[in-house]
């Protein structure tokens, strides 16, 4: 398919910059979007009319204040970095306030009987894998056996979300599962690999494992298996994990995103080390040994 010349340069100026394919994708659709409303190219329509039209979002299309903001990102991209425009830059945008919204917790019997729900000991190591290090779906998949160090117990995670590396403690109870899975199963490449040899797993098969193993067990609470990551947080936090350390962790960039868990749980404790939150927890044993 042919690109337009303007979208080049925004998909140029992306790549450029580092941004992941999922941010690509968002930014152009709402482009895309804002150019359909308007019938005209991006680039000939003002200021003004890009805040109409984040209104129309809003009151007719009835958006979150997450999606518009998201939605402002792609059109503030386009016109500041790609195209400079002077007008725009300083037009004041009105937005809606952000909505501050924490997923329901889970609490560590829940995270075991999810654990614990899936018959293949792959997908119970999957979830046991993202809760025990706290990672982001993409980053789970992500995984190559030669980012495991044993001997060090630690993980590499490679190009995480804003393309960033970092290192992620790996608690002794699960680096024995990986070392009883690869004995059993011997990843090559990927620690979990795809249907096809040579290829990565698919982000949704972790998803449709988690949402399959929360139906088995009956839980309701809302999200999906980033609430594992959500869990590992709260409750490396509940264990004495100091926040600045968590913040590592996980991979955030301001401390302030870490901060959220700490306003969840305000009784937490500060101090303590890295925490093994699979040590005692009923599933740990059921991957493989």
């Amino acid at each position: 398919m042919k690109v337009s010349p303007l979208r080049q340069r925004m998909l140029d100026a992306m790549q450029m910059r580092g941004y992941s394919p999922r941010t690509h994708d968002s930014y152009v659709q709402a482009v895309l979007d804002l150019s359909h409303y308007y019938h005209r190219s991006p680039d000939k329509i003002s200021a003004d009319e890009v805040q109409q039209w984040l209104l129309w979002l809003l009151k007719e299309r009835h958006v979150s204040s997450s999606t518009c903001h998201l939605y402002f990102n792609g059109i503030r991209f386009l016109f500041v970095t790609v195209l400079e425009d002077a007008d725009f830059m300083a037009y004041r945008f009105a937005l809606p306030k952000r909505q501050q919204r924490l997923p329901d917790l889970l609490s560590r019997a829940e995270v075991s009987q999810l654990v614990a729900a899936p018959d293949n000991p792959t997908h119970r190591l999957l979830l046991l894998s993202c809760y025990a290090c706290g990672l982001r779906v993409s980053e789970l998949v992500n995984i190559r056996v030669q980012d495991i160090d044993g001997s060090r117990r630690i993980l590499h995670v490679v190009q995480g979300k804003g393309q960033k590396d970092r290192y992620v403690p790996v608690p002794d109870t699960l680096l024995a599962q990986w070392r009883a899975y690869w004995q059993r199963c011997h990843p090559k490449q990927w620690l979990f690999p795809g249907k096809y040899y040579g290829y990565q797993q698919s982000m949704t098969t972790p998803q449709k494992i988690y949402l399959r193993a929360k139906r088995q067990v009956g839980i309701r609470k809302a999200g999906g298996i980033h609430s594992l990551r959500h869990a590992f947080a709260t409750h490396s936090l509940q264990a004495g994990m100091p926040i600045h350390q968590l913040q590592q962790v996980l991979g955030h960039e301001h401390v302030s995103s870490t901060m959220r868990y700490a306003h969840w749980l305000p009784e937490t404790q500060q101090g303590g080390q890295a925490i093994d939150l699979l040590a005692g927890l009923d599933a740990a044993a059921v991957c493989y040994a």
